[in-house]
């Protein structure tokens, strides 16, 4: 069974949509951060597909370093909002908007 181009593309312009929404609707500051996971897979879902129809393998190099960036940013962000969390007790985007202490 052969998969087309076409509706990859789709699928990841699905998940792409569904991230920004998660980015724009939720106020759980680890929520927003799954959905920009999201966006990022959906990126490489796109790359993998464009490379594999062009039979190239650039895509499949620019989604490696997609990976490591988010996995990076995974893990910054998350000791971020651990250590908001240790001082304010609460994930919501809207009450760590002012960063006094």
């Amino acid at each position: 069974m052969i998969i087309q181009t076409e509706w990859v593309l789709m699928l990841s312009a699905v998940l792409f949509a569904i991230g920004v929404v998660g980015v724009l609707v939720r106020r759980n500051v680890i929520v927003i951060f799954m959905a920009i996971e999201l966006m990022l897979n959906a990126v490489n879902l796109s790359f993998i597909a464009l490379a594999r129809a062009r039979g190239a393998v650039d895509g499949q190099v620019v989604v490696f370093f997609v990976m490591t960036v988010a996995a990076a940013e995974a893990a910054v962000g998350l000791a971020i909002i651990i250590a908001s969390f240790r001082n304010r007790t609460t994930v919501n985007a809207d009450e760590l908007a002012l960063l006094r202490g």
